[in-house]
């Protein structure tokens, strides 16, 4: 629990363009519930119907992110306490793990990245480009900077919670 002349930690949550996107409101509903406060961070992918922004906006009070702010424009989100990718894709996990920032979501992931901030991770990637060589050097590349995955999306409930428990 908070202390009253504490702030909340601030959870920025990292949402890619899988289908089962559209539940993220149960990862931000378990992470309030747990006194965090949350802010999203979509790819522009994502942004195109796979959640239902609107309703993510209601539920953590905040503006979504997915575009780089202007010069001189105030920071929407303080700094994260902890960052949470879910679901995260075999295109943003590549991309992070080669450095690559060419989205707001991937330039985020790619600075919080060796900074200490807690980073869990739950992939929704097929069983095919999960075999992918590639794929497997990315995860072995994040792991070793100290980004923390949990067990790979199979079908079935996502248990978006655990993406919690990697990163308290």
């Amino acid at each position: 629990m908070t202390a009253p002349d504490e702030k909340p930690p601030f959870l920025y949550v990292v949402v890619c363009a899988a289908g089962i996107a559209s539940g993220v409101g149960t990862l931000i509903t378990a992470a309030q519930e747990r006194e965090w406060q949350v802010g999203v961070i979509a790819t522009p992918h994502a942004m195109n119907g796979f959640f239902d922004t609107a309703a993510v906006e209601a539920q953590t009070g905040r503006p979504i992110r997915s575009a780089w702010r202007s010069p001189g424009d105030p920071r929407p989100f303080p700094d994260p306490d902890a960052v949470v990718v879910a679901p995260a894709t075999f295109n943003t996990v590549n991309k992070w793990a080669a450095g690559i920032a060419d989205t707001l979501a991937l330039g985020t992931l790619c600075e919080v990245t060796g900074q200490g901030v807690p980073v869990g991770v739950l992939t929704c990637v097929s069983v095919g480009l999960a075999a992918h060589p590639a794929y497997r050097d990315s995860l072995i590349r994040l792991r070793g900077t100290g980004v923390r995955f949990g067990p790979p999306h199979q079908g079935g409930e996502f248990g978006w919670e655990r993406a919690l428990d990697l990163v308290e």
